[in-house]
Formats: structure tokens, C-alpha cells, sequence
């Protein structure tokens, strides 16, 4: 509890000293529950101070979350001198019933259709060097209610045969500035305080997102904000070089010139040609048009060949800066997933798959409290790893679970032992359940 305590003091500008002992023992009760991880759950495990109710006032609270998590960041994680990407994209995970605030029918990546459940949009920020996300800022994605209607007379429209000829109205000139979607434009509104938040403290350049968002739309809006887009586009993708040939003097000038073959690109944008364990790896890269794009893309290529039965397989990534190297275009793609271990921690120990709060305030705290646990382990985990580099957030919850129940038998004990057996019983047993426990003195809690 007092190590809880003593980082939890970064935050006290921003939150009472009623919050943080609030949350000072939810936190201890998540470190230490092996369940579900429900307001019940915690209450189960944390000392006096931390009852139901106490847990309860604490999730109903409205909370500046953003303003949490970047303190939090700033102060305990940001690394002076390293280079930071920032990268967007929604979890989403199944709930039942039709109480909860927000619950709506999303396309859950992980089940490959679309569910029952909440989708929460996250922006993070990745440690370059370290190769590590950090979330800063979660909030919920709430579709309107005619919104599925919309969607559903769109799709009967697109499969009714359009009339032959120019449709009436269409402008020989396309417009930049594209109609955003009712998703960007709920995403909108969430990336302006992110990056304003950034401002003056991180120099971020770009931001990725995946291949759902490798569109027109999406790397406009990105751009609106001075930042550069780092993306991915469907497979079959259609790329056009600039037109480079004489001008006949008649009719429009082109723009657009020959079709490009992605698996059978020029070798004047061959970047890279490898072979390893019988598959050959080709990254090419060029300044590409594409039409429905209003400016040219950088983009890259990575083209795999299996050499025994000459298959092969492809990805096209692009950017928005045409300056941006080939190597660190495919490294920034690469990194985006780091923001997806995010997920898979928040919902495999912090509980953003298991709260029950149905009321818009505290379905709000208990995922970013979720989020918030991702960044607050990971500095706990910092101190073990130097020791052990393969100690987990399994073995995190070991150790604090082991130490709670050393701490209760201590109280059954007629007499307090010394401090040196007292200090080996707590070593003792704060590792049993490890994965990989460690095998030096560890501090009680």
C-alpha cells in the first residue's frame, strides 16, 4: 500500500486526497485478485478503508482521466531523448443485457463479426526505442440510435444497379475535403484533446492506425491536425505512377500514368530483396497515386515468395509524408500493434472485460481505470525486471497476493517476529504461484 501511495502522488494535482485513498485501494485489491475484477471482487481483497461503498463512490465520480494518465506518463514513463509515434484504435469486447450505457452491435477483430458489447476508441503513445504503448486517453464510442438504419438502407442502395451513364450532379474536379464518416466523426472530437494534451511536451510526428482506417478520409482528418498518417491498404489496392510522359496538347492533362503491379513492380523501387528459411522477402517503395487519394502517398510494398511452391503474399502500407524512409515506414506499421498488448492486458488482468457497472460515469472509469493499470504495472513490473527479465503481470499478482496473506497470519501470530524473519517470511511467501519468481529480497507492502 505505501508503494501504491508514494505513485499515486504524481496525480494529486488533479484529484482530491479522498480520490487517491480511493484509489490507492482499488488498485491494491486489483494487484491482488485472481478474478473477475468487479467493484465485489476488489472489495473481497483490500484492507481497512476499502470497503463496497468506498469502491462504489470512487467508479461514480466523474474523474479528468486524460489529464490522470498523462501525468502518470510524463512523471513515471516518458523516457528523455527517445522517439515517440502516436497510434489510435478500438477495443472492443462483448456485454450482455441492454442496461449497460453505450451497448451497442460493434465488429469485434478478435471473433471476426459483429457482437453485442462496447467499443471504447484509444490513443497511445509508443516509445520508439523501447518498443512499448503507453495508453493516454480512452473514451467510449456511443452510436446513434438510426445510425444501424442508416447503414442498412447504404448497403440495399449499393447493390440496386445504377443507371447507365454520368451520375446526375457529379463535378468534373473532386473535392479534398472528403465526407468523414459517422466513426471518424466520433473520433474526431477524441483526437483534438489528445494531441493538445501533447503539445509542447511531446514532439510527435505521426500517427498510426490499421488497415480499417488506409483510407482518404481518415489521412485527411489526420492531416488537419498537423500530424502525418501511417496506414495500410486493402490488397487490392489500385496504384497508378504519376504521368511522366509529353503532353499530346489535347484534351485534360493526365495525371494518372501506367497501373502498377504490385507483385511485379519495377526494380528502380526495390528496396530491399532477402532470402531466409526458403521464403524471399522483397520491399519495394515509391510515390504512388491512387483514386481515392487527392495527393500522391508514399508508399511500401512487402512482397513474400515462397521458393518451393512460388506462392506469394503481399502488404502495401503508405504515409502521408513522402519524405518518410522505407524502413521507418514499415517500423511505425510494425509498432502500432504494441497498442493491442494494451488490450489483451486491460482485459486479461485489469478487468475491462469484467466489470458489471451499467451507468454511463462508471462504465467510463471502469475501462480507463483498466488502461490506467496497464501504465501503472508496468512501472512496478520496471523494479523486478532488472533482476528477472521474464517476470510477468502474473507474477506481479502473485507477489501482492502472497504478501497480503503474510501480512493477515502475521496478525494471528501472539508475537511480531523480528524484522529479518519477518522479511524472509514475506519473501517466502509472496512467491508462491510465480511464474518465475525471484530469488532476491523483495520489500512487504
Amino acid at each position: 500500500m505505501p508503494e501504491i501511495l508514494a505513485l499515486l502522488q504524481n496525480i494529486a494535482p488533479v484529484v482530491s486526497a479522498t480520490i487517491l485513498q480511493q484509489m490507492c485501494h482499488v488498485i491494491y485489491g486489483m494487484l491482488i485478485s485472481n478474478g473477475r475484477i468487479t467493484m465485489l471482487e476488489i472489495s473481497r481483497w483490500t484492507e481497512t478503508g476499502g470497503s463496497y461503498r468506498t469502491i462504489q463512490r470512487l467508479y461514480h465520480t466523474p474523474l479528468l482521466w486524460l489529464q490522470i494518465q498523462w501525468i502518470f506518463f510524463v512523471s513515471q514513463l516518458q523516457k528523455p531523448n527517445h522517439e515517440y509515434i502516436a497510434a489510435g484504435d478500438e477495443v472492443v469486447f462483448g456485454k450482455a443485457g441492454t442496461e449497460t450505457y453505450g451497448i451497442g452491435r460493434f465488429f469485434s477483430s478478435l471473433q471476426n463479426r459483429v457482437i453485442p458489447g462496447l467499443s471504447f476508441f484509444v490513443f497511445s503513445v509508443i516509445d520508439v526505442k523501447e518498443r512499448q504503448s503507453s495508453p493516454i486517453q480512452a473514451v467510449q464510442m456511443v452510436k446513434e440510435k438510426e445510425e444501424n438504419k442508416k447503414q442498412a438502407k447504404k448497403k440495399a442502395v449499393k447493390k440496386e444497379r445504377r443507371s447507365v451513364g454520368r451520375p446526375k450532379g457529379s463535378k468534373n474536379k473532386k473535392s479534398e475535403k472528403p465526407t468523414l464518416s459517422p466513426e471518424l466523426l466520433r473520433i474526431q472530437p477524441v483526437l483534438q484533446p489528445f494531441l493538445a494534451i501533447l503539445k509542447g511536451v511531446l514532439a510527435i510526428q505521426y500517427l498510426v492506425m490499421d488497415g480499417h482506417f488506409g483510407n482518404y478520409p481518415s489521412a485527411w482528418m489526420v492531416l488537419q491536425t498537423g500530424l502525418q498518417f501511417v496506414s495500410k491498404l486493402r490488397s487490392d489496392a489500385a496504384l497508378y505512377e504519376p504521368f511522366t510522359r509529353k503532353y499530346r496538347g489535347r484534351g485534360a492533362r493526365p495525371k494518372y500514368g501506367d497501373k502498377v503491379d504490385v507483385r511485379k513492380m519495377k526494380k528502380k523501387y526495390l528496396k530491399s530483396d532477402k532470402k531466409e528459411d526458403g521464403i524471399r522477402t522483397q520491399i519495394y517503395q515509391a510515390i504512388l497515386l491512387n483514386k481515392g487519394f487527392a495527393f500522391p502517398i508514399n508508399v511500401v510494398v512487402i512482397l513474400k515468395t515462397n521458393l518451393s511452391t512460388h506462392k506469394q503474399a503481399h502488404v502495401i502500407l503508405f504515409s502521408t509524408d513522402l519524405k518518410l524512409p522505407g524502413e521507418k515506414l514499415f517500423d511505425y506499421y510494425t509498432l502500432r500493434f504494441q497498442i493491442e498488448f494494451n488490450f489483451r492486458d486491460a482485459k486479461q488482468y485489469w478487468g475491462l472485460d469484467d466489470f458489471m457497472n451499467v451507468k454511463q460515469e462508471a462504465v467510463t472509469n471502469a475501462a480507463n481505470l483498466s488502461f490506467f493499470m496497464v501504465n501503472f504495472s508496468s512501472v512496478l513490473l520496471r523494479r523486478y525486471r532488472e533482476n528477472n527479465p521474464e517476470f510477468s503481470v502474473l507474477d506481479l499478482k502473485s507477489h501482492y497476493r502472497g504478501c497480503r496473506y503474510a501480512s493477515e497470519t502475521i496478525k494471528l501470530l501472539p508475537q511480531k517476529p523480528d524484522g529479518i524473519l519477518l522479511a524472509e517470511i514475506f519473501e517466502q511467501i509472496a512467491r508462491l504461484g510465480m511464474v518465475h519468481p525471484v530469488f532476491e529480497p523483495v520489500s512487504t507492502v
